[in-house]
Parts: structure tokens; sequence; C-alpha cells
């Protein structure tokens, strides 16, 4: 008895530190305001803690007489690789058209990870896992944001458009003007009508009011709002 109950409070320490390293990831989703924050991040690694606790634990039994096992105790464990994408999935979707859902898939993935090392008890694996994870997300990107090109104005345009065909229309006027298109994401408000939000970074040689002038000249398209980040 006094084996199992430290057998048991070894496994819940591993299950809280899952979790917490799982909150520590989704902290900066939360903070950056993505769906899947710090308690889907924290759930994510906790589960995957436990389910491979159990793989280790709860259905290891004793080997055949000629020294094979009944059970291959890692399929569990396995499972949680591929049953982790439906979640990266929706993370994606959500997003419609953006990439930005990609970002937040990688992390969920990550995250299963993590809590599959704090699981089988490797702490420092998990821990140098989520300081890799949680660099990645937030300096790393900070730093990525300063390497474009120098002297580019980001800004977000809200359209609506009648037509699908007139993105192409605004996709090769951006390329016209040397403008970079960061992101979009699109969903339909009615027959035959489209909300579009647009991420834009801007050269120094494209004045915004010329470029947002040349999109709303285009037939079907219409400006709704504008935003500067920072603004």
């Amino acid at each position: 008895m006094p084996q199992d109950l430290a057998l048991q409070t070894d496994l819940s320490v591993r299950m809280l530190i899952a979790a917490l390293l799982g909150a520590a990831i989704g902290l900066e989703r939360e903070i950056h305001d993505h769906p899947a924050g710090m308690r889907t991040h924290l759930l994510v690694a906790l589960g995957s803690a436990v389910f491979t606790e159990l793989s280790i634990f709860a259905f290891a039994g004793p080997p055949a007489p000629n020294g094979s096992l009944a059970t291959d105790t890692s399929r569990v464990a396995a499972q949680i690789v591929s049953g982790i994408g439906f979640l990266g999935a929706g993370a994606i979707l959500k997003y419609g058209t953006s990439i930005r859902g990609l970002t937040t898939a990688a992390s969920l993935w990550t995250t299963a990870a993590v809590g599959m090392a704090a699981g089988a008890g490797e702490w420092v694996i998990a821990g140098v896992g989520t300081l890799i994870v949680v660099v990645s997300l937030w300096p790393l990107n900070a730093l990525v944001a300063r390497l474009h090109r120098p002297g580019t104005r980001a800004i977000k345009l809200r359209l609506e458009v009648g037509r699908l065909e007139a993105l192409g229309d605004v996709s090769r006027l951006l390329a016209e003007r040397r403008v970079e298109m960061a992101g979009i994401n699109s969903q339909r408000i009615g027959k035959g009508r489209y909300e579009v939000e647009l991420e834009l970074r801007m050269p120094p040689s494209a004045r915004p009011q010329d470029v947002i002038g040349a999109i709303t000249a285009i037939p079907d398209v219409e400006l709704i709002e504008t935003v500067t980040p920072g603004e």
C-alpha cells in the first residue's frame, strides 16, 4: 500500500507539471487573443500526460512464458500524436483562409509532446520543450517582425465584396504596387456578399491612401474599416 501511494503521488506530480507547462504555453496564445488559449493547452498537456501514464503503468502485464509482453504499452501514447490532429485542424479552420491558425495548431501538437514527456517522468525534456515553444511564439515572433523590410508599415482593411473574383483583382493590384499581403480572412455575410479582412505591409514607396483608393475603385469592393496597428 505505501508503495502504491508513493507511485500515485509521483504520477499526480507529473500531471500537475504537465498542466503548468501547458498553461505556460497557452498564456502566450491567450495574450494575443487566439481561441486556443491557456485552458485548451493546459488540457492538451494534462490529457497527454494521463494517457502516457496509463500506457506505462495501467496496461503493463506480466510477460508470457516465452518472454514476450502480452500487450504493447506504447499503443495508447502513440494514438496521442494522431489524435491531437483534430484539435490542430479545428484551430486552422477557425480562421477560414487565414494561415494564422497554423501556429496555434503547431503549439497544440507540441504541447501534447510536452505533456507526454511530463507523463513519462522526463521533466527536463518537458521543461526545455516548453521554454523553446514559448520563445518561438513570443520573442522569436518579434524578431521575425523586425526582419521585414525596413520602412514597411502594416495596415488592416475590412472590405465587403459582391463577388469573390474581386479578390483576384485586389491581389493583382497589390502585386503591381509591391504591397505584401500578410494575411487574408473571408466569410460570407449574405447572398452574394462577403466580408474580407486583409493584413497588408506597405513599402515606403506606397502611400496607404492611394492603395486604399485603388482598391475601393474596383467594382463590387467597398471599404468598411481601416486599422493601423498601434493606433
